[in-house]
């Protein structure tokens, strides 16, 4: 694969960031790619291992050698194809997944991994600018219609396999556009909308039918569902978004992060955004801003909050800090531990790890600040620290600590589906069958909140088996 000695002429050489006084400036993505040749030497990088180690890394199972060979010799068409063999939308993944793939990359064994998920995004880039991706239509139809509930990328990989397998779907989406969390939740200068408009089109163009402003469970019953479709997958999100159980924590001041990034997003559409604010209009703007939450989602609220010009930004993080180096040894192939500095945190933030919130400093109706205590762990244990009790200044507190699960109310209470130990709905990965007959679960809903990548794997694998359950055989992949 690739050139036998590329590894050990080039070194790595990741895509160019816009500055960040410039970037700061607008929503719009600000990644540099490189140009074809760079591309081409990178790829040459990828070396004949023996066994590819990112396969293992990649939960969708991208080809990843052999389309990194094609891109070495400029065969981009070919690679293409390759990719789209495993990977039904390879422009969301070579923008917002964390690449687990370079993780398991042999040569990141040595802190040079191969830069897979660059050369992923240009691939597909490429591709829509040569006009390659186009509908893929079903040689015949069978008469058969599913219903997908939900948008995300667990739902449209779902709805695209068995659209491409010749099924009538109707995917039923709550929010006024389709999407998703990859629609409302994931920032603009992450990845820009226009990308999950032209997916589609192209869905459109294979048959799938998409109903937005239509929440199963409150605007459509689940039985109609259950009586008018041959089967019923269920792909929604984990939307239980983790409260904080402190005093002061119900003050207008304090936000979840959810409610925060939604708003900003139909913004950046031209969308009056009160119209789903029940709380107001929510900004950053001149505010001392506290996210609670070191993860993406937090992440997220940082570079926003910079966006929409702060006074200042601080995350606080409940865990340890992490090492800024993994020990290779313990860790390699799996994703490791480690301290992350994401494109958000080198606008501007200040990082604190291992403080727990205590309470919300107001007066009842305004946040003027967050006290905090610092907290040790021990054995999978937290205890708090005698006498390290600090206050920071706060307008502005969002809650981005995760999420505990799908909401149950109307959809689930309806469908009448069991639940896990976790309250996700309960269904296998080999069937993705729920105990409801006719029904299936994938996704974040099946298995609580995840990345984009898992969601796009469970969506092409319940696809498969929701054309096994309705046509005996199934020609799709796993």
């Amino acid at each position: 694969m690739g050139k036998e000695t590329g590894f050990l002429e080039l070194d790595r050489r990741e895509r160019d960031y816009l500055d960040p006084k410039e970037r700061l400036k607008n929503y719009r993505e600000f990644v540099i790619q490189p140009d074809d040749a760079t591309l081409q030497s990178q790829a040459s990088r990828c070396m004949d291992c023996g066994i590819p180690y990112c396969h293992n890394g990649c939960p969708v199972n991208n080809i990843i050698p052999d389309w990194n060979h094609l891109v070495y010799e400029g065969d981009w068409k070919n690679a293409l194809t390759v990719l789209h063999s495993t990977n039904n939308f390879p422009e969301f993944t070579g923008r917002i997944c964390p690449a687990p793939c370079e993780a398991s990359c042999t040569l990141n064994i040595i802190d040079q991994p191969v830069t897979i998920k660059s050369i992923e995004c240009a691939i597909v880039d490429r591709g829509w600018q040569e006009g390659w991706i186009k509908p893929q239509l079903p040689e015949k139809k069978t008469g058969k219609q599913v219903a997908v509930v939900g948008s995300g990328p667990a739902g449209l990989a779902c709805a695209q396999q068995l659209a491409r397998a010749g099924h009538s779907v109707t995917v039923f989406e709550k929010a006024d556009r389709v999407g998703g969390l990859l629609r409302y939740g994931i920032p603009d200068f992450k990845m820009e909308k226009h990308l999950i408009n032209r997916r589609c089109v192209q869905m459109e163009a294979e048959g799938v039918t998409f109903k937005t402003s239509k929440e199963v469970g409150v605007d459509i019953s689940f039985k109609t569902l259950q009586e008018n479709y041959g089967a019923v997958v269920l792909a929604g999100g984990a939307e239980e978004a983790r409260g904080l159980d402190i005093p002061g924590a119900e003050m207008p001041g304090v936000r979840l992060a959810m409610e925060f990034l939604t708003q900003q997003n139909k913004r950046v559409a031209g969308d009056d955004e009160l119209r789903a604010a029940p709380r107001g209009s929510l900004f950053a703007t001149g505010k001392h801003v506290v996210v609670i939450g070191g993860g993406d989602t937090g992440s997220d609220c940082v570079g926003t909050s910079n966006r929409q010009g702060a006074a200042s930004v601080t995350q606080l993080e409940i865990m340890p800090k992490p090492p800024e180096k993994e020990d290779k040894a313990l860790t390699w192939p799996d994703w490791p531990m480690k301290l992350r500095t994401s494109s958000s945190h080198q606008e501007g933030v200040e990082r604190d790890w291992a403080v727990l919130a205590k309470r919300v400093i107001g007066d009842g109706e305004k946040v003027t600040g967050l006290e905090c205590v610092r907290v040790e762990w021990s054995g999978g244990q937290m205890r708090e620290v005698d006498g390290s009790t600090f206050t920071i200044p706060a307008d502005l507190i969002l809650l981005a600590m995760g999420f505990t699960g799908p909401k149950k109310a109307g959809l689930l209470e309806q469908a009448g589906v069991d639940l896990s130990a976790r309250g996700n709905v309960e269904a296998d990965t080999d069937s993705y069958a729920t105990n409801v007959p006719g029904v299936f679960a994938c996704g974040d809903m099946r298995r609580g909140q995840s990345l984009v990548v898992w969601a796009i794997r469970e969506g092409r694998q319940c696809a498969r088996s929701v054309d096994e359950a309705l046509m005996g055989a199934t020609a799709l992949p796993r």
